[in-house]
């Protein structure tokens, strides 16, 4: 790993810093070969052969390899002839063996050679082996007896010796180095002999030259065979085996040094054993074992680094946020434990204080104790209560009175929103029905009623709501009304509080006692009365008690502290971690994990529980001390009219605090009738925007629908006047000339004389109608009482005048038929002239009734929104029976159909293009040249001027009897 370096702390470091955040990273995903796929690389340290696996076991392992690996290159590199290089040689030895020994203990399978269990366990020999190793040279620098020494090279021989064995297998399989077999062999040797050397030593000091001499002997054995096999350590040793040139020569120069000491040793044993004790010297085989001594073993990784230490090398857990959803599990089941624990220590001090609230309360503290101390005054002192009820009303931002005509305000609104929503519903049901009259089956717009039933039902709904709210509205008034004057005052009080406005009205209310309670004393208290030698005062016990309340306060504020402290602590505190680093090891164990966390909130539980205590000492104390008091001979003397006092207060107080409460009653009232009436504001404006899309929208179809109908009304009248012209001009043929064509006039009616026919006179209007019945011509032209058709749209010719007469009664014959509708002929099947657009079964009308006519656009043009014009539309007036002086009126009942009007004057080309239906110019059409008839009115058709004041008159009169007054507007 970059950066790991093997003398360097910092790169060992880096390596437990990468080895906690995997192991935080296993312990919330199943990296492997089944979860999640994460490839990891490494190289065999002997064999250097890549090694590739999915498992996250394998990458530990393989860092955990480093770090032992880190610490024995850590603890080869110190200086040992320094006691500080040593010890970190020591401690980091046995650290390497430690690590060592987890991967043996914890990773199975190795799937290389290096994790391998022999090897690993082979690798901890050495570092045991080494770390003994150094201690000894620790021991042996500050002069310990040759017996323990012995002892630790003892031992120091021995886990060589278990490393002589692994280190064996492994070279014959080729995965260490011959040349540490040989280093292997050279320190076991070395160490026994030094171990045989210095045992020999302690037994020489004990008398036992024979066992001293034979250790010797041993010893000196063992030595040359270290000096041997030192000697054929190669000088150059391979590159990958990690020993310098230098390590041969130094292993053959100490082992030579230490045979030396073992021969001179032995010479001078031998010398003096043979001069003077003379003692056995025992075989080899009959020398006794040493007993060994270990000091060296190996560091668990748990004791490596412990508390901030460990938390300072890994750092900050960089997967805190990912949570696995077992340990939410568990967290939410101590989250219930801490709930349960606040829970239990908020009942008791909420039962705490409400014992102390009973107590005092029963006990009429601190109120009554207030009295006492100020020598029963005669005015009863205004309640704190009571300030705050006049404020609240003064500082109130309206008072009630603008509220309840704000309310008013609001419901006219929405009754005018309504009233007009329903206004513009009539109107364009009337507009559409008098349309429906007048076109009938033309008119083909669906009824209005079928359309606005949801919006009339809305409207009426919407009514019947605003009544409710007025009645409600009514009921909060009369609430007001009874207490009106009392809010009123208790507003000014409030209102000028700093003038002492409340105090006045207070005393104004509560009144003053008579006599006082310390009249009859001439102004002297009861704190100013004592007893004399003998007792106590009044004032003595009245500041007992006053103590005895300062502390219970004083432990009431203390309780909820604590309480909130420990509200606060349990809030934060979050074990997830710990229950993360430990959801392997506390399977089934969470109520004793549980229990140990809840431990830390004990201190608070205490202090909770001595408070408890304390109260229920206080209040005991309290209640003796003011049962003394109110024992008092003083006191008992002023009890009755301390009890009037409190009684005239109470009453006093309880009647402001009906009216308060009525205050807030009709306050509340009030804000939801506001909010009532805000909401029906907006959906009653919501609903006039229905209303207005929807006329707005009857108005768009009824205009295009008129159009329509004036249109085919146009086209029709057109086929029909073309219709006319030709049976004219086949009537008007000669049957014996066709190239001459004359003119004859028609045949006459039976009871009217005729004239011959007279040759035509050309008229730039075109030819002249046949004759007509002669009758008294009036200057209004129309007398029949059927009504005037409206004219039709342009650029349509008009097929009707009003200054043309009528045809008589019905029984008068003609050569041409009446027109009564689309193209129905009566009479002998001659074309009918068009009156209205009316179909014919409707001819039935009885006269009394007005037919009434649509006004045509104005100027081929349409107009949006323009109101009605009478001078756009222009008919005579007296157009119906019974308007003409002299002229009967006439009565058609049912069954009577109306005799047929006169025919038209033939179409006009050249009044197609009229673009004014007003009144009509004045054009004559000349009869022909031959004379009249005496006796009878003159032959033709002649159309009277109308004056222009007339005229005026007329329209105005239209104007006043039309019903179709602005309808212009659907146009």
């Amino acid at each position: 790993m970059r950066g790991a370096g093997k003398d360097s702390t910092s790169g060992r470091d880096l390596l437990y810093r990468y080895y906690g955040q995997l192991e935080l990273l296993d312990l919330r995903f199943p990296v492997e070969e089944r979860g999640v796929r994460v490839g990891f690389t490494w190289y065999d340290a002997f064999t250097h052969k890549p090694t590739s696996q999915y498992s996250l076991a394998f990458e530990k392992a393989s860092i955990i390899f480093n770090i032992s690996a880190v610490h024995s290159c850590h603890a080869a590199n110190q200086n040992r002839s320094e006691e500080l290089g040593i010890k970190t040689a020591f401690n980091s030895f046995q650290a390497a063996a430690g690590m060592f020994t987890y991967i043996n203990e914890n990773f199975l399978h190795a799937p290389s050679t290096d994790l391998s269990r022999d090897t690993v366990k082979t690798l901890i020999n050495i570092m045991l082996a080494q770390a003994q190793e150094v201690f000894l040279e620790k021991v042996i620098a500050d002069g310990k007896k040759s017996a323990m020494l012995a002892k630790l090279a003892a031992q120091a021989g021995f886990l060589y010796a278990q490393a002589v064995e692994g280190v064996q297998e492994n070279v014959q399989k080729g995965i260490f180095e011959r040349v540490w077999l040989l280093l292997c062999q050279v320190k076991q040797n070395f160490m026994d002999s030094l171990a045989q050397y210095l045992q020999a030593l302690a037994d020489s000091e004990g008398g036992k030259y024979g066992l001293a001499i034979a250790r010797l002997h041993l010893a000196e054995d063992l030595a040359k065979e270290a000096l041997r096999t030192s000697q054929s350590f190669p000088n150059s040793p391979p590159a990958t085996s990690n020993l310098s040139s230098e390590t041969g020569p130094a292993l053959v120069q100490i082992n030579k040094r230490h045979l030396a000491l073992a021969q001179e040793k032995l010479v001078t044993l031998v010398k003096e054993n043979d001069f003077i004790y003379h003692q056995t010297v025992p075989a080899e085989a009959a020398i006794p074992m040493l007993s060994k001594t270990v000091a060296a073993r190996a560091i668990p990784v748990q004791e490596l680094y412990q508390g901030d230490d460990i938390n300072r090398i890994i750092g900050p857990d960089i997967f805190q946020k990912i949570v696995p959803m077992k340990v939410t599990e568990s967290a939410s089941l101590y989250d219930e434990e801490k709930a349960k624990l606040v829970r239990a220590e908020t009942e008791r001090a909420d039962l705490a204080n409400a014992e102390m609230v009973a107590a005092l309360d029963y006990l009429k503290l601190p109120g009554s104790l207030k009295l006492l101390k100020n020598g029963f005054e005669n005015e009863i002192e205004v309640d704190d209560e009571f300030r705050a009820w006049c404020d609240d009303i003064a500082h109130k931002p309206e008072t009630l009175e603008e509220r309840f005509v704000g309310l008013k305000r609001d419901k006219k609104r929405i009754v005018e929103i309504l009233d007009r929503s329903s206004k513009t519903l009539d109107t364009e049901e009337s507009v559409c029905e008098k349309m429906r009259a007048k076109y009938l089956d033309e008119w083909t717009q669906q009824p209005s009623s079928r359309l606005t039933q949801t919006l009339r039902a809305d409207i009426r709904s919407y009514r019947e709501a605003v009544d409710e709210a007025v009645n409600s509205d009514n009921l909060l008034f009369s609430q007001y009304r009874g207490v009106k004057g009392e809010i009123e005052e208790m507003r000014n009080a409030g209102e000028r509080a700093e003038e002492g406005a409340v105090d006045d009205l207070w005393v104004s209310r509560a009144g003053a006692v008579n006599g006082g309670f310390s009249g009859d004393r001439g102004g002297e208290t009861l704190l100013d009365v004592d007893e004399g030698d003998s007792g106590v005062t009044v004032l003595e016990q009245i500041e007992r008690v006053e103590e005895l309340l300062k502390k219970l306060n004083l432990i009431k504020r203390e309780r909820a502290q604590v309480l909130k402290d420990l509200k606060e602590k349990v809030h934060t505190d979050d074990i997830s971690n710990v229950l993360i680093l430990n959801q392997k090891s506390i399977q089934n164990l969470e109520p004793q994990l549980f229990a140990t966390e809840l431990e830390k909130f004990r201190p608070h539980t205490n202090r909770l529980l001595t408070a408890a205590h304390k109260q229920s000492s206080l209040m005991k104390d309290l209640t003796s001390a003011y049962g003394d008091l109110l024992q008092d001979k003083r006191i008992r003397a002023e009890q009755s009219k301390y009890e009037a006092l409190s009684r005239q207060r109470n009453a006093v107080l309880g009647k402001f605090k009906k009216t308060y409460q009525a205050f807030l009653d009709i306050w509340a009232g009030l804000e939801k009738a506001q909010q009532f009436y805000t909401e029906m504001t907006e959906t009653s404006e919501s609903l006039e925007k229905n209303v207005e899309t929807f006329v707005s929208n009857r108005r768009v179809e009824g205009s295009s629908l008129l159009s329509q109908i004036e249109q085919r009304g146009g086209s029709e009248a057109d086929s029909q006047r073309g219709k006319l012209l030709g049976m004219m001009e086949r009537v008007s043929i000669s049957s014996g000339d066709a190239s001459k064509i004359q003119q004859k006039r028609p045949t006459p009616l039976s009871n009217v004389n005729t004239h011959q026919s007279q040759p035509p006179v050309p008229s730039n209007h075109g030819q002249s109608p046949p004759g007509t019945p002669r009758y008294t011509p009036h200057q209004y032209g129309s007398y029949h009482p059927a009504p005037t058709p409206p004219p039709p749209p342009p650029p349509t010719a008009s097929t009707g005048f009003a200054g043309y007469p009528q045809y008589p009664p019905a029984n008068s014959t003609n050569g041409f038929g009446r027109r009564d509708s689309y193209g129905q002929t009566q009479q002998g099947g001659s074309v009918p002239r068009r009156d209205s657009y009316q179909s014919a079964n409707v001819q039935r009308r009885e006269s009394h009734q007005t037919l009434p006519s649509s006004p045509p656009p104005t100027g081929g043009q349409q107009q949006q929104h323009q109101p009605y014009q009478p001078s756009h539309y222009s008919s005579p007036p007296n157009m119906y029976a019974g308007q003409v002086p002299g002229y009967p009126p006439q009565y058609n009942p049912s069954t009577y159909i109306p005799p047929p009007p006169p025919p038209g004057p033939p179409p006009q080309p050249g009044l197609s293009s009229r673009q004014s239906f007003g009144v009509l110019p004045q054009t004559s059409y000349q009869q022909p040249p031959h004379p009249s008839t005496p006796g009878q009115p003159p032959q033709g058709y002649h159309q009277y001027p109308v004056p222009q004041g007339q005229q005026h008159q007329q329209q105005q009169q239209q104007q006043q009897q039309d019903p179709w007054a602005g309808l212009a507007g659907w146009k």
